[in-house]
Order: structure tokens, then C-alpha cells, then sequence
């Protein structure tokens, strides 16, 4: 995958047909590259320029990466700027195996609380959420159709490697309602109207269902929901964004579980 064939798989990484077709991911950065390596994600090979030797960290990383095996590419700084999805590259851009996580690998008990994302369409809110959830013990996030690539650059930059550890992956509706009923997990759904959080008894297992930044959740998913629940705001304050939410209503739910 060196040279041409690697600088070509890269731009194709960034659409996210050529994520699906080619089952890769990137993983730009150095902090992101070594949250790679600790979760021993397969690197398939990695760009790198001048400027990741530029810092004691960046060039340790670049040693751990030869040791490992991984095919390291030089190109130059200029050249790394346009394979990369942010302005100012840290001098590295991988491409990674990321895991095909699965239901079975989220297990239920009493205590487990998962996040159902419908229609997220931000890949930067969905990487931040996955890693709020990491943070705060919730088991696997699961996202509706709508919901951006969880394997979006800009999803796994803002997950901060969370991705790599935490199960999360794509679903139907369907599959999440077949999922929920044969496992006997709770369905909330977050909005505006409804009962205020804390306060409301938390049953065993519980799924969480967080909507579009604009739209809300999908009426026919909300009235399938066993409660719905909300944050007290103060006035004038109409919402919160969906991470912020995640994380208030993840704290509520799981501090006395």
C-alpha cells in the first residue's frame, strides 16, 4: 500500500463509499494514531512528513510505528496537507483496520446503558457522544440510518479514539427494536416535554434514544419509547447540543447504577 496505491487509498478513505467498499478508516494525528497502536487497531500503513519528527512524541511515534511493521510512506509536508482532513496536519495520516464491532459483542445486564443515535448527522457530534459514552461506562453506541459515518474522519478525530474501544456501530430500526425486545431493554427517548431527569426510576437495562440536531427523534421511534425524559433548562435556553446532552443525561442515569 506504499507510495501512489497509498496516497490514492487515502483520498478514497475520505469518502465514505470507499470506507465501506474498502472496510478502512483514517486516523490523522498523533494522539489519534497512538490511541490506534494501545488498542492494537491494524495499521495498514501510514503517510508521514517532516513535521511529525518535529516533537519528541511525534518521533517516538514514528519509531514505535517501524517497529510494529507498519509500511511508512514519506511524503512531504505540502503533500500531507492534501491527503489530510484538517488544515493543519500533525505530520501523519494512517490508514487503519477499525473493528467490526457487532450486537453480540454489547452485553446486557441490569445495570447497562447504551446510546441509540437517530439521524445525527453531524460526524463531529457523533465522535464526541461516542466519546462521552466511553467515559461514562455507557456499553455501545448504536446509530440509526441518518446518523453520520461512525468511521468519519471527523467522527473518530472527535471521538478521540474511543471508537477503537468502545462497540458502535450501524443499524435499521428494525434490528434495533428486535434487539431491544430479545434482550428486554428499555427504550427512553430525550426531548423537550418530557419528564424531567433526574427523578424519573431507572429500570434495568436502558437505551437512550438521542435525535437530530434539528428534527428531533423520528415520531414512530419516540412513540415506541417506554418514557420519555428531558433536561431542566432555564429559560430561554430551548436545547442543548446532542454531546452536552449525552453526557448530562448518561451521568444521571448511571451514577446510582
Amino acid at each position: 500500500m506504499l507510495g501512489v496505491s497509498l496516497q490514492r487509498t487515502i483520498r478514497d478513505l475520505h469518502r465514505r463509499r470507499g470506507r465501506e467498499r474498502r472496510g478502512l478508516a483514517l486516523a490523522e494525528g498523533i494522539r489519534l494514531v497512538e490511541e490506534a497502536l494501545a488498542a492494537h487497531v491494524a495499521i495498514q500503513g501510514a503517510a508521514v512528513a517532516p513535521a511529525l519528527e518535529s516533537t519528541p512524541r511525534g518521533a517516538e511515534l514514528k519509531r514505535r510505528l517501524a517497529e510494529a511493521g507498519v509500511p511508512l510512506e514519506p511524503v512531504s509536508d505540502a503533500d500531507l496537507v492534501s491527503l489530510a482532513d484538517t488544515e493543519h496536519p500533525q505530520g501523519i495520516v494512517a490508514v487503519v483496520s477499525p473493528p467490526a464491532w457487532t450486537l453480540d459483542q454489547i452485553l446486557v445486564g441490569p445495570r447497562t446503558v447504551v446510546l441509540v443515535l437517530d439521524g445525527v448527522q453531524d460526524p463531529g457530534n457523533v465522535g464526541a457522544v461516542c466519546r462521552t459514552a466511553l467515559a461514562l461506562g455507557a456499553a455501545g453506541v448504536l446509530a440509526l440510518p441518518g446518523t453520520a459515518d461512525l468511521w468519519n474522519p471527523k467522527a473518530l478525530r472527535g471521538s478521540m479514539g474511543a471508537l477503537f474501544r468502545l462497540p458502535a456501530l450501524h443499524l435499521g430500526v428494525e434490528e434495533l427494536t428486535e434487539w431491544a425486545t430479545r434482550h428486554r431493554v428499555n427504550l427512553w427517548a430525550t426531548g423537550t416535554g418530557g419528564r424531567p431527569v433526574p427523578g424519573v426510576p431507572v429500570p434495568g437495562p436502558l437505551a437512550l434514544l438521542l435525535g437530530n440536531e434539528g428534527a428531533g427523534i423520528t415520531p414512530a421511534l419516540a412513540a415506541s419509547a417506554a418514557e420519555t425524559v428531558s433536561i431542566p433548562l432555564r429559560g430561554g435556553v430551548e436545547s442543548l447540543n446532542v454531546a452536552v446532552a449525552a453526557g448530562i443525561l448518561l451521568h444521571e442515569v448511571t451514577r446510582d447504577r
